[in-house]
């Protein structure tokens, strides 16, 4: 394993997905985008509040943007910041700026004033495209930038008539547009217009070229920007549209991918917007997911065979009381990734709608997908499935040897999908990768005997008690079979006794439930030194916008506690 020639998953791979693919048959992104919308130009590319955006329109928007963009001097290599959850402006401007040559750097919309200043400052971003609603804080960062123009956006910017409902709608309610001032602000409304019908020059874009600085999401430290080049992605593109072909297949109809993770984050900027716009699917885009009841309402009123999510988005829609509302008889792939799934949440997900979910990995470091199980699978399997073509994978000790199948390591990844680089971080770089050129990812994993593999926990989540491991996943799996059980994350606090001490945080359906009662439950599947120390009951868990649970803020808020413990003690 870890060899040119150690693919043992190649014989798993489902009929006519080939191990390799051509890395470079795709171009630049530009490239691809560009026979993209004339090979679909009348078709639907996106849907945002129940109007769509046809190929062909989306092609024109985004050259008038690129055009804008290149007459005030922006080209090759310029960083062009977006700031916007999942509205029609997004793909609008994400192509329009690779178009003009420009660096795409993905932000967060729920930024303070300070993660703001600080992912711009890092990235040299000239120009930053923000959604209205998250404009105030860029007015509260603005001594702190060095930007030469604000873009402002709409949530109804270019779905027509509807858009000015949606604005009227948004703008009436306060908490939604909040006041703003800013001096250099443009509307996108009139950059598009200064430029309709034109078209950008060439850039002379390569393959090698950065296409996007996507930010790590910081929740092990200072966030720092994952340099993905048009190849990176071309391929990644290119290695999923290959093992999709079977699911594609089986859609009935023009398929729909409904796209609820925000397109600032990797697993849906490529999975939902880039891999979509190549087949010619067309996305249904959810602008705030976190309002069940209006994704709710909104599925039931559409007709839909792709499905992307997170184990916490899975979960929360399972458990919707009007869940039952939604049709899902069209649905023929539902993907997960992001964050451990838990077997008790694909069960129910299976239950309800008939399709497993099919796990896959990655990170925003590879583009992100290096692995994933078949889309043919019946049921849930509990793995991150096998690596895509053209991916080697590696299971390494601390010493940096192979790991034979059944034991748990460092997963390690080689394959063209991996980034270039940290940005400005050349030293970061160098402590990412091993000698023989594989990104270390920090996760913890074991490979089976057919080559799929299994993710343990990450390193830096581990728990060491008494010198025994612990892995916050397994509990966690554990907890999540209670009936009376939402949601859990278990951490690590320190311990004079033990050095560390596992702490589990429950969020309750069963308001009934007692901490005795989960340690008896959790005493039936676990040894004694997994079972929690501490069991603590809050009415929700602390998440990052994509939905993935917090760990390190659960971890700082264990470590105040067991602190205020031992000053009481003192005192």
């Amino acid at each position: 394993m870890g060899t040119d020639t150690g693919r043992p998953w190649l014989a798993a791979y489902p009929p006519g997905v080939p191990g390799d693919i051509d890395a470079g048959s795709l171009g630049t992104l530009v490239d691809m985008l560009a026979q993209s919308i004339e090979t679909h130009r009348d078709a639907e590319a996106f849907e945002s509040f129940g109007r769509s955006l046809t190929f062909g329109a989306l092609g024109r928007e985004a050259r008038a943007f690129a055009a804008w963009l290149q007459a005030r001097g922006l080209g090759k290599g310029d960083r062009v910041a977006l700031m916007m959850p999942n509205v029609m402006a997004y793909p609008v401007t994400l192509v329009g700026a690779l178009m003009a040559g420009c660096i795409v750097v993905n932000v967060n919309p729920l930024y303070t004033a300070r993660e703001l200043s600080e992912q711009l400052n890092d990235s040299g971003a000239r120009i930053l495209v923000v959604l209205e609603s998250f404009a105030h804080t860029v007015e509260a960062a603005g001594p702190a930038l060095s930007l030469e123009a604000v873009v402002v956006a709409r949530a109804g910017d270019l779905i027509g008539l509807r858009g000015a409902l949606v604005d009227l709608v948004a703008r009436h309610f306060k908490r939604v547009v909040p006041a703003w001032s800013l001096p250099n602000a443009v509307s996108l409304r009139d950059a598009l217009a200064q430029h309709a019908g034109e078209a950008p020059t060439d850039p002379g874009l390569t393959p090698s070229d950065i296409a996007f600085l996507q930010y790590t999401g910081g929740t092990t430290g200072r966030s720092k920007g994952a340099m993905l080049t048009h190849a990176n992605l071309a391929a990644n593109v290119a290695q999923c549209e290959a093992w999709l072909s079977g699911a594609l297949g089986r859609a009935e109809g023009r398929p729909v991918m409904v796209t609820a993770l925000p397109l600032y984050h990797i697993f849906a900027l490529t999975g939902c917007c880039l891999l979509m716009m190549r087949m010619g699917v067309k996305s249904l885009l959810i602008a705030n997911p976190r309002d069940l009841a209006g994704l709710v309402k909104t599925l039931s009123g559409a007709r839909f065979t792709f499905f992307s999510g997170v184990n916490t988005l899975y979960n929360a829609l399972s458990l919707h009381p009007d869940i039952g509302r939604v049709d899902f008889s069209r649905l023929v792939f539902s993907v997960s990734g992001g964050m451990a799934t838990q077997s008790a949440v694909a069960e129910r997900w299976r239950t309800l709608t008939g399709c497993p979910i099919v796990e896959g990995y990655g990170l925003s470091e590879t583009s992100p997908v290096v692995s994933i199980n078949r889309t043919d699978i019946e049921a849930f399997t509990g793995t991150i499935g096998y690596p895509m073509p053209s991916t080697w994978v590696a299971v390494r000790d601390g010493a940096g040897r192979d790991c034979p199948p059944g034991t748990s390591g460092e997963l390690c990844v080689r394959g063209p999908q991996v980034m270039a680089g940290y940005w400005n971080s050349p030293d970061e770089t160098a402590r990412a990768f091993t000698a023989d050129g594989y990104f270390r990812t920090g996760d913890v994993a074991v490979m089976q005997e057919d080559g799929a593999f299994r993710i343990v926990d990450r390193l830096k989540d581990m728990v060491l008690v008494s010198g025994f491991n612990v892995y916050p996943n397994e509990v966690e799996e554990i907890i999540a079979r209670h009936p009376g059980v939402v949601e859990a994350a278990v951490v690590g606090m320190p311990d004079e006794m033990t050095g560390e001490a596992v702490v589990a945080y429950v969020v309750r359906r069963d308001p009934s439930l007692t901490q005795d009662a989960m340690r008896a439950h959790l005493r039936q599947s676990l040894t004694g030194y997994k079972v929690p120390r501490h069991i603590r009951f809050r009415d929700s868990l602390p998440k990052s916008p994509v939905g993935k649970v917090l760990r390190r803020t659960l971890r700082e808020e264990a470590a105040l506690v067991e602190a205020a413990g031992r000053q009481a003690e003192v005192v």
